[in-house]
């Protein structure tokens, strides 16, 4: 006679168990000390997660918008100063004919910064308003914004190697701008806001851990 596995696609709250963040050790549910391997402290989901997403993503959107409207970048030179956005310097670049170079500088600054601000969203309104989405469809969003969050600091990479190698004196100088520290600051604190996501979120449905 054939039977049913009532394990299959429960979850390891569902099932009374608890996952320590930091080592992986299971402990039964409710966890009244810490973990026994590394003595961290073992939530079931952390605390507070929607809301810190929610909290970082404004902020990291907020330092975005001047990252976008002041020079990255400043050029001194015996001919003149010059600075550059991220979209001048793209275009600049584009019409020097560094094409390839320009459209890297345009991903890394613009298509993923957005990317990450529109898909970190979309999960947290997804679960906080538990919108008909499957759970693997939210798994490979929150995969994607793991993977494209490692290329997010590749503008900033670029500045401070031509600051640190092009420093010719009264011939050529290039200096960082103001706008390249708004994003850096836009990219640490998306990274705040994905890591703040509790994915385990994702299967179980809950608003909030």
């Amino acid at each position: 006679m054939a039977t049913t596995d009532n394990t299959l696609g429960v979850t390891a709250q569902q099932a009374g168990l608890a996952r320590c963040d930091y080592c992986g050790a299971l402990h039964r549910l409710p966890v009244e000390d810490n973990c026994r391997l590394c003595g961290a402290v073992v939530r079931s989901r952390k605390r507070n997660s929607l809301q810190r997403t929610w909290a970082f993503l404004i902020v990291g959107l907020m330092a975005y918008i001047p990252a976008n409207l002041y020079p990255i970048m400043l050029t001194k030179s015996f001919s003149g100063n010059t600075s550059d956005t991220i979209f001048s310097g793209v275009i600049s670049l584009a019409q020097s004919g560094s094409v390839f170079v320009a459209l890297v500088v345009f991903v890394a600054s613009v298509v993923i910064p957005v990317a990450k601000f529109v898909i970190i969203a979309g999960l947290a309104l997804s679960l906080h308003f538990r919108w008909d989405m499957s759970e693997h469809t939210r798994h490979v969003l929150h995969t994607i914004t793991e993977f494209i969050g490692r290329w997010s600091m590749i503008d900033v990479f670029v500045v401070a190697v031509l600051a640190a190698l092009i420093q010719l004196g009264a011939i050529l100088t290039i200096e960082p701008g103001a706008g390249i520290n708004a994003f850096a600051l836009s990219v640490v604190f998306t990274m705040f806001s994905a890591t703040s996501l509790d994915p385990r979120l994702i299967w179980d449905g809950a608003k909030d851990g």
